[in-house]
């Protein structure tokens, strides 16, 4: 069973590769509450270790703007460098999926 789990992982984990490479996102926070704001947001990513009163704000917005979130099952540490980037993130926000099926 855990390697079911792990292959799921992975397979998320290519989907935001795909949106990097071919799509438009927005790293953090402050981005993803603007993004959510102006309407353009499609999908939002959210790390497990995240703040509870910032998940449950992210939670907030995406419900009123009918955006889909997802809880990535890994730490921030793990989102940024699911990215490909040297750095922590707790949410990602893909504004254009380009290649990637991320928004299904």
């Amino acid at each position: 069973m855990g390697k079911k789990s792990k292959s799921k992982v992975d397979n998320f984990n290519s989907k935001i590769s795909l949106v990097m490479k071919s799509g438009k996102y927005c790293l953090g926070f402050n981005q993803a509450m603007g993004s959510l704001r102006a309407g353009r947001a499609k999908v939002v990513v959210v790390a497990n270790n995240c703040h509870p009163v910032r998940k449950a704000e992210l939670e907030y917005y995406c419900m009123l703007s009918k955006t889909p979130i997802h809880h990535y099952n890994g730490s921030n540490l793990d989102l940024g460098t699911a990215c490909g980037k040297h750095f922590r993130t707790t949410t990602l926000t893909v504004t254009d999926a380009g290649d990637s099926d991320i928004t299904k």
